[in-house]
């Protein structure tokens, strides 16, 4: 499994599909898949049932559905949106900004 250059609470830019040129933070990242969950993009409907015993309402629900990994770029917050590589510092490696060579922050 490889590691991602996108990690949770990035901002990214989507750019392929209905939510083409949407910003979003990322909520979720699932590396088995190379798939991520970012807010307020790819929003779909989903029925949910009402439990007996709980307090829950049924009805339809929205929640977003991962997103592959491909169709989104990272947003630099110097420079907009630019491809990220890597970059070694010390005994660390960072994420770094392609564009500007700014070094982006790492998950901690």
């Amino acid at each position: 499994m490889r590691s991602l250059l996108i990690h949770r609470n990035d901002t990214v830019k989507v750019l392929t599909g209905s939510d083409r040129g949407k910003t979003g933070r990322v909520l979720r990242v699932f590396p088995d898949n190379s798939t991520l969950l970012v807010e307020h993009v790819r929003v779909v409907k989903k029925t949910v049932s009402s439990k007996t015993g709980q307090r829950t309402k049924g009805g339809i629900a929205e929640q977003e559905s991962p997103i592959h990994i491909s169709n989104v770029v990272l947003v630099c917050p110097v420079c907009g949106p630019a491809a990220v590589g890597r970059k070694r510092e010390g005994d660390m490696r960072v994420r770094v900004c392609k564009n500007c060579g700014e070094t982006l922050a790492t998950k901690k």
